[in-house]
This record gives C-alpha cells, sequence and structure tokens, in this order.
C-alpha cells in the first residue's frame, strides 16, 4: 500500500477495523488557512490495490469524528472495497468575531461554499477544500482508483454532497443524502448561513441553491435521498416534498424514501448506510 508521506500528512490515530484501518490525518490548507483533520477508512482491499473513494460530507456541530464513531460504515466499506474519506465540516481555530457565538453558523458549520464576505471569505471556503484541495492530498497519498469518486453526507452535509455533484459533472459518479438542507434559501439554517457568507442578495445565493441548480444541472446523475417522517426539522428546515417536485419539473432522477418513524440522527444513517454504500459501490465498482 502507498504511505502517505509524513511532509504533507500528520497521521493522528490510527485504529484496526473490519480488517481495513481507520486513520485520522491532519495537513494545513492553503485554501482554509489553518490546519485541518479528516478520516480515512482504508478498506483491506487497499493493502494490493486501488480503491474508489466515497466522500462523506457531516452536519452541523459535527466534526471528521462524527460519521467515523457513529454511522458503522466502516464494515460495508470493508464489504465493497471502498476508501471513505470525511472531512471536518468547517476551519477550525481562526479567531474571526462571531465565530463561536452559534452553532449552526461559523465554527463546524461551514456548508461547503466559498464564503464572499468578510471576515469569513478568507478561511471559509470549504466548497473549493471538498471539491479540488483535499482530493488533490487524497490523490497524492494513498491508493485511489483515478477518477472512481462519489459523495454523500447528512443533514448540512447532505445539502454539500447535493450542491457539489450538481455543480461538477462528471467528478463524481454517484450522489446520496440523508436528511439534506435542500432548500436553504427559504428555511432559517440556509438564509443565516448565505446572509453572513454571501451576503444578503438572494441573488447570490442560487450559486448554492439545489433548487437553482437542479434546473441547469446538465449531468443526470442520479440521486438517493433517504429521510425519517419523525425528523423534527423536516418541514422547518428540509423540505424535501418541495425539492422532489423541483426534480420531477426538472425530469431529474430522484429516489426520495421516506422512512417511517425515523429522526434526524446518526441512529437513523446508521440504519441506511449500508444500502447508501451498496448504492455507490454499484455505481464505482464496475
Amino acid at each position: 500500500m502507498t504511505q502517505p508521506s509524513p511532509t504533507a500528512l500528520t497521521r493522528v490515530s490510527r485504529n484496526r477495523s473490519f480488517g481495513g484501518w481507520q486513520d485520522v490525518y491532519r495537513h494545513t490548507s492553503t485554501v482554509l488557512n489553518c490546519e485541518m483533520n479528516f478520516g480515512v477508512y482504508l478498506p483491506p482491499q487497499a493493502e494490493t490495490q486501488p480503491c474508489p473513494v466515497l466522500y462523506w460530507l457531516s452536519g452541523l456541530t459535527c466534526t471528521e469524528q462524527n460519521f467515523m464513531t457513529k454511522a458503522g460504515a466502516q464494515q460495508y466499506a470493508a464489504q465493497h472495497g471502498l476508501i471513505l474519506i470525511a472531512p471536518d465540516t468547517s476551519p477550525r481555530g481562526c479567531n474571526l468575531p462571531g465565530e463561536d457565538d452559534d452553532w449552526d453558523f461559523g465554527t463546524g458549520a461551514g456548508f461547503y461554499l466559498n464564503a464572499t464576505q468578510e471576515p469569513w471569505a478568507k478561511h471559509y471556503r470549504m466548497y473549493d477544500y471538498v471539491v479540488s484541495e483535499l482530493p488533490e492530498a487524497i490523490a497524492a497519498n494513498f491508493p485511489i482508483q483515478p477518477g472512481c469518486q462519489s459523495i454523500s453526507g447528512h443533514s448540512m452535509g447532505g445539502f454539500g454532497a447535493i450542491v457539489i455533484a450538481l455543480k461538477n459533472p462528471g467528478q463524481y459518479k454517484s450522489v446520496s443524502a440523508f436528511s439534506p438542507i435542500v432548500t436553504p434559501s427559504q428555511v432559517p439554517w440556509g438564509q443565516k448561513a448565505f446572509s453572513n457568507y454571501l451576503g444578503t442578495n438572494p441573488d447570490d445565493w442560487q450559486e448554492y441553491d439545489p433548487l437553482h441548480l437542479i434546473k441547469t444541472s446538465s449531468e443526470q446523475l442520479r440521486l438517493l435521498i433517504d429521510q425519517g417522517d419523525a425528523d423534527s426539522f423536516l418541514g422547518t428546515q428540509l423540505q424535501p416534498s418541495v425539492f422532489a417536485d423541483a426534480c420531477h419539473a426538472a425530469s431529474y432522477p430522484l429516489t426520495l424514501r421516506m422512512q417511517p418513524e425515523y429522526d434526524h440522527s446518526y441512529y437513523f444513517v446508521a440504519s441506511f448506510i449500508g444500502e447508501h454504500l451498496a448504492y455507490h459501490a454499484a455505481a464505482l465498482v464496475e
């Protein structure tokens, strides 16, 4: 197996898991102007051959740890031979005014976009980090199969996965999400983030609004969404039915599964993560 370059990445932890390795690495991000952690699960197959990659984007308040420790994804990644990459959800330690005032904005709430407003623009560029800088670091240090990557996420991360897939045709083989924020311009979480990161003109928000992007998408990449019908944020922050209507109007291939009695937690994610990894493996392992 290709070993990570010690000059580029510093390994923070390593744990054996389902015949592979669950690692955490730290590196200096030039895009975000800070130190960043990310999780990497290397399945047993990575010992002898290149493997496809699934990027997982976590939600509000999360770090790289939540998915790794709560989703139970490693056993399925080992079965399918998938490398899992779980970045943090925002820059850390930038000491910006107001950065730590709210749980749904600033630290732990990068929203996977490129901020244009001060003081956020210098650091809060999670879109470029996930789309370009992190994949370049992964490709340089791990045995990945070129051209074989997919993306998924939960809540804010589900929003990020959908937006990134729609804005980068040809870069991902598949996309899925759990409880994603799919109408950000219409709900408090999205409006708060967009107005602060992108400015108060709603026209400037369209670049990261799935409702707008679905209308202009040049690629019909099939999308799987799982949503619990007992999610306390369902009507106020998520609104999947509104997004489903937009997909239908645009003839975009969406599979929306409403799961009875499931909420917004990682208990929900863990219940269906095996199906999502099988879905991505079908697109990645050809």
